[in-house]
């Protein structure tokens, strides 16, 4: 069973936002069982806000997830947060997920802006769906995942199942490789997560550049 905080809105989670409920409502349309909501809302947020590493903020107020919502581009963290909000939103519960990760096919730019190719504090979400915890991820968008030749994560409301990051990639090759587990939260941990950033990357220096990895 799900503690009812899990439900619960958050100061960045928040789920009772007038343009998260909108938002929830229209992604789940008519959908009447908990795992095809879930499914439903993985791909709107999945596909909704493109995946970009270059836009790490630094204003927490940046990392609501009403303000995430009317992003066009943005990275795995606010995705989580939307995905979680927008989970709660109806009636589903939901909380964040944060795990150090490498992407073994990540960009020679990426690598070189963060000076480093260990991507700190990647986020996902576990929603209760009838009373079981699936993880899920929302950050490679379809287009991306065809341009590095890996399929798209998906939620399939009829065989439920984890839908993380996949450790290879169609061909076969190492793709992602989870590192160590940054546990589970009710909000997102923005002090924290910042403060790891500023101590192992120079993401303050990171310039928004054109990268054909992610901007095709």
């Amino acid at each position: 069973m799900s503690d009812p905080s899990f439900l619960a809105p958050g100061v960045y989670v928040d789920s009772d936002h007038p343009d998260i409920i909108a938002f929830a409502r229209e992604a789940i349309g008519d959908a009447t069982s908990d795992a095809e909501k879930t499914a439903r809302l993985f791909r709107a947020v999945r596909e909704k806000l493109r995946y970009d590493p270059y836009t790490i903020r630094f204003d927490p107020r940046d990392y609501a997830a009403s303000a995430i919502l009317k992003c066009e581009r943005t990275y795995c963290i606010p995705k989580a947060v939307l995905l979680a909000a927008a989970a709660r939103a109806v009636g589903l519960p939901a909380r964040l997920g944060f795990a150090d990760v490498k992407n073994h096919l990540s960009s020679s730019k990426l690598i070189e802006s963060l000076g480093s190719d260990l991507f700190a504090w990647h986020g996902y979400v576990e929603i209760w769906v009838d009373g079981t915890p699936y993880k899920l991820a929302p950050a490679f968008n379809a287009s991306l995942c065809a341009r590095f030749g890996v399929p798209p994560l998906d939620f399939d409301p009829a065989t439920p199942a984890d839908a993380l990051l996949q450790p290879f990639d169609g061909a076969g090759n190492r793709y992602m490789e989870y590192v160590a587990d940054r546990g589970m939260f009710l909000d997102l941990p923005f002090q924290e997560i910042l403060s790891t950033f500023e101590r192992l990357y120079r993401v303050r220096d990171m310039a928004p550049k054109h990268d054909e990895a992610f901007h095709g």
